[in-house]
């Protein structure tokens, strides 16, 4: 049985699909995103090498908020 926090009730998994629309990237550039420690890890939901994963919603959208954050800092392009 799962604990009942509030945490655990918000937390909400998203499909490879999904994720793909979330971040317009490619299934390869994910993976090795996630091999270089570049993005969140997938966490998986069935059994064998095939079975399913998905990803923390709130942790990529925590990574796309980094990612918009590095768009707003300035450039010094004068080097």
């Amino acid at each position: 049985m799962l604990p009942q926090n509030k945490e655990v009730s918000a937390m909400r998994m998203v499909s490879k699909r999904q994720l793909k629309e979330l971040v317009l990237y490619s299934s390869q550039h994910i993976q090795r995103l996630e091999n270089a420690g570049q993005f969140p890890k997938r966490v998986r939901l069935g059994n064998g090498p095939r079975g399913r994963v998905g990803w923390i919603e709130s942790e990529v959208h925590e990574w796309l908020k980094g990612k918009i954050a590095k768009r707003n800092i300035p450039h010094d392009t004068s080097q």
